[in-house]
């Protein structure tokens, strides 16, 4: 008779107990990291498109799509990414869901598409601009956890060319060098992640189980 065999679970020593790490705790990872490649090459191809070929009807509408492709994944990712400040993920998620319903709201109201409206009326950031503010905080999540480089630059340079656009400051050819930037380090960022051993992105799971034992004894 076959029997099945199952691999013994592995303990870690955290700050306030020794904790295991479920195959469930490794499939949330692995969907994270998906969701955040799925992002960064829908964000790069959307690059390449508007600074190779311009704002043609046909890029413009890829925009959309592409645009749709990398909020759907970045929600996913802030679904499954592990935060110990649970106010914080939940923040994060909420700026998610304002830039989302912002972007929905501006895209089937627009005569323009999404990019052109955007790009053409820049106070739709105040909107729009949530959903980048929100993976602006995955990047300092990143940056700060694991000192990544690469999201140590993009912390800094997604506020700098919103804000850059939104007050006119920044000439056509910083914002496009910016985005290029933005682009490259992106995918360098999830590429890094997919290499990157799962248990530290699971993190310390004996704090997550005291926050919360703290957070019921308060209520």
């Amino acid at each position: 008779m076959t029997q099945l065999i199952q691999s013994e679970p592995e303990f870690y020593q955290g700050q306030f107990g020794d904790f295991t790490i479920t195959e469930s705790d490794r499939t949330g990872v692995i969907i994270y990291r998906a969701g955040l490649a799925v992002a960064a090459l829908s964000f790069a191809v959307g690059t390449w498109l508007v600074l190779s070929l311009g704002d043609t009807p046909g890029v413009m509408r890829m925009l959309t799509l592409l645009y749709a492709v990398f909020s759907l994944a970045l929600g996913v990712s802030l679904v499954t990414i592990h935060i110990y400040l649970a106010a914080l993920h939940r923040t994060l998620q909420l700026f998610w869901i304002i830039g989302s319903l912002a972007a929905i709201v501006l895209a089937l109201s627009s005569n323009e598409s999404l990019a052109l409206s955007v790009y053409n009326h820049p106070m739709t950031l105040f909107g729009v601009g949530f959903t980048f503010a929100a993976l602006t905080g995955i990047y300092f999540k990143e940056a700060f956890c694991f000192n990544r480089l690469e999201t140590k630059f993009l912390t800094p340079l997604v506020p700098m060319l919103l804000l850059g656009h939104l007050t006119g400051l920044l000439p056509m050819i910083g914002e496009q060098l910016l985005l290029g930037i933005w682009a490259i380090l992106f995918v360098v960022f999830a590429l890094r992640k997919v290499m990157q051993p799962i248990p530290p992105d699971i993190g310390d799971k004996s704090v997550f189980t005291y926050l919360k034992e703290k957070r019921t004894a308060h209520s």
